[in-house]
């Protein structure tokens, strides 16, 4: 910072009165969500950074209001989590982290299940009003326009976690699931498998679309089978998944490989597997997606993408405290977007195809319909995921 820049700043400060911290960060050239995170030496931030945080707090003469610090750091956070999903593995992993984190920063957490489609909006309007201070959207009702909307009229903040392309009012975290896809479907393609069929998730959620987009994008890439009787869509159920793998078995020249957007369809491609004879991954190969704990207590287990779900939900409740703490310090806080690394888990359920595969098998009930070109997530909704 000039000599010039710290003067003007200082006689400004002096006409008005006390610096704060909106002076700091004006001055050092960062936002005060920055200037938060040094004085309260919590989170990320460069060591350059913080030191011209420092020469700014030095060069204004701020002391934080240490009285009013205190206050609300002491002041339970009252946080809203909405959820409606029917996968058991996924919703477990997300409160664990949501209530490890939650008692590690003084959050009250208010626990509410809503029913995607039926009563959203009334569902969100009567949680706002028990006087919170955030909210947080797991799928599906991260994608769900309605309840975005009430919340963001509330004017309280939202984190929405795993959410495909989340709405610029709320905070947001999640994996890139266009690149997670990406990466599994190469791997596959590595391997050595050409025909891979590929379950859809829910085609109202975003996500959905992201993995149906990158699975398209590798199978282009590396020139293997873009047949659209391989790609099938499911509804993140492991009903749906035991449909779409039993349309897939039953097609004249069936896949080598399934890939699911869930590990609940996957699981329910290796069930359907068994009951007809094949071995995975002898003649199978199936791989999922979420590393939920069913991933490892089916046989064989899993092959799969993980997204560090109960990880994403402390970085959503650690989010979201960091911006209340700032409003209730006087500072506007913009909403945050965090990345979170996935990875491939490789287990028992993945291998290279045979050289000469079984004689197709014979058909089976309930198939189910292959997905139009253009993909799942047509729509932004609420689905399970």
């Amino acid at each position: 910072m000039t000599k010039a820049k710290v003067e003007t700043m200082q006689e400004e400060v002096e006409r008005r009165g006390q610096p704060t911290m909106a002076d700091v960060a004006k001055l050092a050239g960062v936002s005060a969500m920055t200037v938060s995170r040094v004085m309260n030496g919590k989170g990320l931030v460069r060591e350059s950074t913080r030191r011209k945080v420092a020469d700014a707090v030095t060069a204004l003469n701020y002391t934080p209001n240490q009285e009013a610090r205190n206050l609300a750091g002491s002041k339970p956070i009252r946080v809203g989590f909405l959820y409606s999903n029917p996968s058991a593995g996924y919703l477990s992993e997300f409160l664990v982290g949501l209530l490890n984190q939650s008692g590690l920063n003084n959050v009250q957490l208010f626990v509410e299940k809503c029913e995607a489609g039926q009563h959203e909006e009334a569902q969100t309007r009567h949680l706002i009003e028990n006087g919170l201070d955030g909210i947080i959207l797991p799928p599906p009702l991260c994608d769900s326009e309605a309840v975005i909307a009430c919340i963001a009229d509330s004017g309280i903040p939202a984190v929405v976690v795993a959410c495909g392309l989340p709405d610029e009012r709320v905070g947001a975290v999640s994996v890139d699931d266009y690149e997670a896809a990406h990466h599994m479907t190469r791997h596959l393609i590595a391997l050595g498998h050409q025909r891979i069929g590929f379950v859809v998730g829910h085609p109202n959620q975003t996500a959905s679309a992201r993995r149906l987009a990158g699975h398209r994008a590798a199978i282009e890439e590396k020139g293997a089978d873009k047949s659209e009787e391989l790609v099938v869509q499911g509804m993140f159920t492991y009903r749906s998944g035991l449909d779409a793998a039993e349309h897939l078995l039953a097609l004249d020249e069936r896949p080598s490989a399934i890939f699911a957007s869930n590990d609940d369809m996957a699981a329910a491609a290796v069930a359907v597997a068994h009951r007809l004879g094949l071995d995975v991954p002898g003649d199978l190969t199936v791989t999922g997606f979420d590393d939920t704990a069913l991933a490892t207590t089916i046989w064989p287990e899993l092959t799969t993408v993980r997204q560090p779900i109960a990880e994403m939900a402390r970085e959503a409740v650690q989010s979201l405290v960091r911006r209340v703490r700032a409003q209730r310090e006087g500072v506007a806080a913009a909403p945050e977007r965090v990345r979170m690394d996935f990875e491939l888990v490789r287990r028992q359920s993945d291998a290279a195809p045979r050289v000469r595969p079984p004689a197709r098998l014979p058909s089976v009930k309930m198939p189910a319909k292959p997905v139009a070109k253009g993909g799942a997530g047509a729509k932004r909704a609420h689905a399970a995921g």
